[in-house]
């Protein structure tokens, strides 16, 4: 019974959002306007006709579904309606109908004009949910999540949503600063629960071809492979990328054979010599890696920046290589683009599509880009949007508007609100059609890895988020203030699954740590804003410090956790407890390396998988 009540009211909230986003009325038209107003989602309904009566989901409801792919969007949404609160919902057959009260789900290829990703929702004495594609049904049932979430009764009445753009992403740098697992679920979940379909992530798997490059943090097979099954359950597809030929510190460190080269001799450990065959071998034989484990139709390269800080003049290598090839009128950069061209061609040949940035296309080169490629748009260069496009090359926008820096540049998602931004508007050109925009995304990058924690990017990207899917979908301004659809966003909450990454598992307090070795101190447990945990000894705050640094973060294992001056803006003093058996993990929340004891007693970090773990155990003072 109490969670019964709890759902009225969910359901007294729906209707406060209605008020809020329509037009003051007097009290007496309130009750009259609800079963006409268009129930409350993100993205918002493109269309809604309202009907007489409503959709009461109860006890007893069922989830009909008949065709393998009927079954798996039903057993998924089984699955959320259990993680949100609403209890155990069977799957049944039923002939394509239902009773009074069940949800029905239908896939039908004879439906075409929803498209691959479009869905109609019939709500009534029951509720029903179509689809031409498998995606376009499951789509229909987020919906149906987001109006469960605001109470238990649904307006009667038919939408039919189909989305504007077929690209509608997230892009996430883990290239360098690793980023937590359960982060990097917590955000599929909430792009599904938003109808975006599509996750860039740039990020180094643990390589057992070449050894040498696996400096942390890395992440392993089986990891991703958890990740890549999360994102195909949810209709989210995983797109890989290992930057080159530029940004390739993560990779050729220790490799100087495969580091370009100046003309003073001084190698370039961030750039990948494109002129030598066993440069494309090695970076070839790291996507056959990769291979493995993502299951896109997709493979991102990068591209981008690779004479950041420099230029081709002085590596003459360059030249030579691109005239001894395409001749006399070869340009330097040409031979930047024959190293696209020839992974381009390698990942064709295994099935897949390229996909680069664009600022390396700067009107330079004789040789063209291979057909194809799609352009990543983020910089405002020599060729512009419309040009690319009218080239043929598939154009997506990744605007530099859209981008999240850690410690740096946000976005300003009020702002694109109010101008009612959406994917035709490129950085230096506002095109007049979305033809050949294959869609929009938001990116986040760790430039100043310690400037920000998770938990601090989380609330960052949730307003840019839910304004991209809302962008790429349907209308980019569906409410009249900013404030009206933040409103709508705050309606609709969180994916069902989502993990709360804020909880501390103590309650603050001081703690005698000791480990099954013995090694112990005591400290005591604080709880910071972000919902970390500070770990003050008699001496000082933990902080991991020292050795080299890798974007302003101690990213080298072996590094020793000292007390330092207590410094509450100091993200390197925050601290996980994760739960472990009889204990706990400590994490740093920045370098996600486990606190563990050194030969000599001293308090280090490492990589999970790299040393033995310390489970520490907490005994309250």
């Amino acid at each position: 019974m109490a969670e019964r009540r709890k759902r009225r009211f969910r359901f007294i909230g729906f209707a406060a959002v209605f008020a809020l986003l329509a037009a003051p009325a007097p009290a007496s038209a309130v009750a009259a306007r609800q079963e006409q107003a268009v129930p409350v989602t993100v993205p918002a309904l493109s269309n809604w006709t309202a009907e007489s009566g409503s959709y009461d989901f109860r006890s007893g409801t069922r989830l009909v579904a008949d065709s393998r792919s009927e079954r798996r969007v039903a057993d998924t949404l089984a699955d959320d309606l259990k993680a949100a609160g609403h209890g155990t919902v069977p799957v049944v057959h039923g002939g394509g109908a239902g009773r009074p009260g069940d949800i029905v789900i239908q896939v039908r290829s004879t439906r075409p004009s929803l498209g691959a990703e479009g869905y109609e929702l019939r709500s009534g004495t029951r509720l029903s949910v179509t689809g031409a594609t498998e995606t376009g049904a499951f789509y229909g049932t987020r919906t149906l999540l987001q109006l469960l979430a605001q109470g238990d009764r649904i307006p009667a009445g038919r939408t039919v949503d189909v989305p504007r753009y077929k690209e509608r992403g997230v892009g996430v740098c883990a290239c360098y600063v690793h980023i937590s697992l359960p982060w990097l679920e917590n955000l599929v979940r909430e792009m599904a629960y938003h109808k975006l379909d599509q996750l860039l992530l740039e990020l180094k798997v643990k390589s057992a071809a070449h050894p040498e490059a696996n400096t942390w943090g890395y992440y392993t097979q089986d990891e991703m492979r958890r990740l890549v099954a999360l994102g195909d359950k949810y209709h989210v597809e995983i797109i890989p990328e290992i930057n080159s030929p530029g940004h390739m510190d993560p990779w050729i460190e220790n490799r100087p054979d495969l580091q370009l080269t100046d003309s003073d001799g001084t190698k370039q450990p961030a750039r990948l010599d494109v002129t030598q065959p066993a440069a494309f071998d090695y970076y070839t034989s790291l996507m056959d890696e990769y291979a493995q484990v993502f299951t896109a139709s997709s493979w991102h390269m990068g591209a981008d920046e690779y004479m950041l800080g420099s230029d081709y003049s002085k590596y003459p290598q360059m030249l030579r290589y691109a005239q001894e090839k395409y001749g006399a009128n070869a340009t330097p950069q040409d031979a930047y683009i024959d190293f696209i061209n020839r992974v381009q061609a390698y990942a064709a040949s295994k099935g897949k599509k390229l996909r680069i940035w664009n600022d390396g296309l700067t009107g330079a080169n004789t040789v063209p880009v291979a057909p194809g490629t799609t352009v990543e748009h983020w910089l405002n260069v020599t060729e512009k949007p419309s040009q690319l496009i009218a080239q043929g090359y598939p154009l997506m926008n990744a605007a530099y508007s859209l981008y999240l820096v850690r410690g740096g540049f946000h976005s300003d998602t009020e702002a694109l609100y109010d101008q009612s931004w959406d994917p035709r508007s490129f950085e230096g050109e506002k095109l007049t059609s979305s033809h050949g925009v294959t869609g929009a995304k938001i990116s986040l990058w760790p430039d100043n890895g310690r400037g920000e924690t998770e938990n601090e990017v989380t609330a960052d990207t949730e307003p840019a988020l839910r304004h991209l899917a809302q962008a790429t979908w349907g209308d980019p301004h569906p409410d009249p203030t900013y404030a009206a659809f933040t409103a709508r966003s705050k309606a609709v909450g969180h994916a069902p699954g989502r993990r709360d990454l804020t909880r501390v598992p103590v309650a603050d307090g001081t703690y005698t740590f000791r480990t099954a070795g013995g090694t112990s101190f005591d400290a005591t447990v604080q709880r910071t804003p972000d919902g970390y945990a500070t770990v003050r000894t008699a001496d000082g705050c933990l902080e991991v410090r020292g050795g080299k640094l890798t974007l302003n973060v101690p990213l080298q294992p072996g590094v020793s956790a000292t007390p330092q001056p207590c410094d509450a803006t100091n993200t390197m003093q925050r601290w996980e407890l994760e739960p472990a058996t009889g204990g706990y993990r400590l994490v740093n929340a920045v370098t996600q390396m486990e606190l563990s004891v050194a030969d000599d007693g001293g308090l280090v970090q490492y990589p999970p998988d790299q040393h033995r773990s310390a489970t520490w155990h907490l005994t309250a003072h």
